[in-house]
C-alpha cells in the first residue's frame, strides 16, 4: 500500500457517517484516486465522476471476488460463498449467463402488474401508524415495505417474513450494536448461516411444489435450460433477497431525511405531487443508499489520475462522491428537485446496472408519496445529527431509526 494512504478510521469517522460529502470534496480535489488501508483489507478510493463511470466499465476491474488469489472467504466468513457468489460478484460471461434468467423476472410488465399490490401494503402499513400522530419511519415502514415485496415475489411464507427480516437486519446492521468486534463478526455468521439453510430449504420446497414465484421461475429455468446450479439459485435468491430490500429501505430514510431537512423542496414535492418521479431521481443523486460499489479486484497494473493501483488491489468506485462532482452536475450539494435530470450513477453503469430499477422506483415514488399525501405536518422527531445510523464505514448508508412526529385528525 502506498505511504501516503489514508487510515480507514481517519476517514470513517462519526461526522463522516452523518455527512460524508465534505470528505468526498476533498479526496475529489486533493486525492481522486485515494489509497485506504484498514486492518481488514486494503483499497484505492475513486471519488471523481468520469473516472468512477470508466472503472465501473473497465474489464481490468473484476467482480469475481471469490476467484484464484482472493481471500474474502476469510474477510467476509464461511458462509459466504454460499450466499454471496452470484452475479453481482461475478464477471462475463458468467455474469451474463447469471443475470439472463433472472432478468425474466423483473420484465418491465411484471413488475408494473405488482403496482396494486404494492399500494396496499403501503396503505396497511401506514394504516398502523397514521392514528399515533408520531412512528419510526425505519422500523415502521422504510424497511418492512420493501421487505414484504421482495418476500412475496421470491414466495417466502408470510409466516416467515419475520425472522427473515430479523436474520437480514444482523447482517444491515452490523458493526452498530456496540459488541466487540469478534462477538459481531459471530452474529453475523449465525445470521449468514441461518439464511444459508433457510433458503437451501425454501429453494427445495419450490423444487416440490412450485408455485407463481420468482424462485420457482428460476428453478424452472436451471431444470428445462441449466442455467443455474442448486448452488446458484440459494445464492441468486439470497441477493434478490437482500438487494430487494435493503437498499430500497435505505434509500427511503435517507430521502425522507434529505426532504425534512430542506422544507422549501418539501413543501415543493408536496404541493406537486407530479414531481415524484423526476424527484426521486434526485434525492438519489443526493444521499444515495450505496456509498461505494461492491468491490473490485484489479487483475493488473492500473493507472488512474496518475495513481498507481498494483494487481490484486481492491478498488471502491464511490458512487455518492461521483454524484456530487461539480465538474458534472452544477452546485451538487444543493437539492434541487427541479434539476435537469442528469446521468447519475445511483443504480450504477455497465453490465452490473441495477437489475431491480423499476421495482425500486416504483417502491420509492408510491412509499414517499403516500407518506407526503398521510403524513401532514411531517417533521423529525430528533435533531438529525442525532439519528441513529450504520457504521461510517458500513457499504450502506442508511438509517437505525427515523423518529418523526406528525399531524392526524384523530
Amino acid at each position: 500500500m502506498a505511504d501516503d494512504a489514508v487510515p480507514a478510521a481517519e476517514l470513517y469517522t462519526d461526522e463522516f457517517a452523518v455527512d460524508p460529502y465534505p470528505a468526498f470534496a476533498k479526496l475529489r480535489t486533493d486525492s481522486p484516486v485515494c489509497p485506504v488501508s484498514s486492518p481488514r483489507f486494503d483499497s484505492y478510493l475513486i471519488t471523481r465522476f468520469e473516472d468512477a463511470k470508466a472503472a465501473l466499465t473497465d474489464p481490468r476491474l473484476s467482480k469475481d471476488l471469490y476467484g484464484p488469489g482472493q481471500h474474502f472467504l476469510r474477510i467476509f466468513g464461511p458462509n459466504s460463498e454460499g450466499l454471496n457468489k452470484n452475479m453481482l460478484n461475478s464477471d462475463p460471461p458468467e455474469h451474463s449467463r447469471l443475470r439472463q434468467v433472472t432478468s425474466r423476472a423483473f420484465a418491465p410488465r411484471r413488475i408494473e402488474a405488482l403496482r396494486p399490490r404494492v399500494t396496499e401494503i403501503v396503505a396497511d402499513l401506514l394504516d398502523r401508524v397514521v392514528p399515533q400522530g408520531r412512528a419510526d419511519l425505519m422500523r415502521d415502514f422504510a424497511i418492512p415495505l420493501p421487505m414484504m415485496v421482495i418476500s412475496e415475489l421470491l414466495g417466502i411464507p408470510r409466516t416467515d417474513h419475520e425472522p427473515v427480516l430479523a436474520w437480514t437486519q444482523v447482517i444491515r446492521e452490523s458493526g452498530s450494536s456496540g459488541r466487540p468486534p469478534a462477538q459481531e463478526k459471530a452474529a453475523v455468521q449465525e445470521a449468514q448461516a441461518w439464511l444459508h439453510g433457510y433458503l437451501t430449504e425454501l429453494v427445495a420446497a419450490k423444487r416440490a411444489t412450485p408455485g407463481d414465484d420468482m424462485v420457482s421461475m428460476l428453478i424452472s429455468a436451471c431444470d428445462d435450460e441449466g442455467l443455474l446450479s442448486d448452488r446458484e439459485l440459494v445464492s441468486t435468491t439470497f441477493l434478490l433477497l437482500f438487494a430487494g430490500h435493503q437498499t430500497t429501505a435505505d434509500f427511503i430514510g435517507n430521502a425522507m431525511v434529505a426532504l425534512l431537512t430542506h422544507p422549501d423542496q418539501l413543501e415543493l414535492l408536496i404541493e406537486q405531487p407530479e414531481l415524484l418521479p423526476h424527484a426521486i431521481e434526485e434525492l438519489l443523486r443526493f444521499d444515495g443508499p450505496l456509498p461505494v460499489a461492491s468491490p473490485r479486484i484489479a487483475t493488473e497494473d492500473l493507472d488512474f489520475q496518475g495513481v498507481r493501483i498494483p494487481e490484486g488491489s481492491v478498488v471502491g468506485v464511490v458512487i455518492n462522491s461521483a454524484n456530487h462532482d461539480p465538474a458534472q452536475f452544477e452546485d451538487p450539494d444543493r437539492l434541487d428537485l427541479r434539476r435537469e435530470r442528469g446521468p447519475h450513477l445511483g443504480f450504477g453503469h455497465g453490465v452490473h446496472y441495477c437489475l431491480g430499477v423499476s421495482l425500486a422506483r416504483m417502491e420509492a415514488q408510491i412509499g414517499i408519496g403516500e407518506l407526503l399525501r398521510r403524513m401532514p405536518g411531517l417533521a423529525l422527531g430528533k435533531p438529525v445529527e442525532e439519528l441513529r445510523r450504520l457504521p461510517a464505514a458500513s457499504p450502506f448508508r442508511g438509517l437505525i431509526e427515523l423518529p418523526v412526529t406528525f399531524n392526524t385528525n384523530l
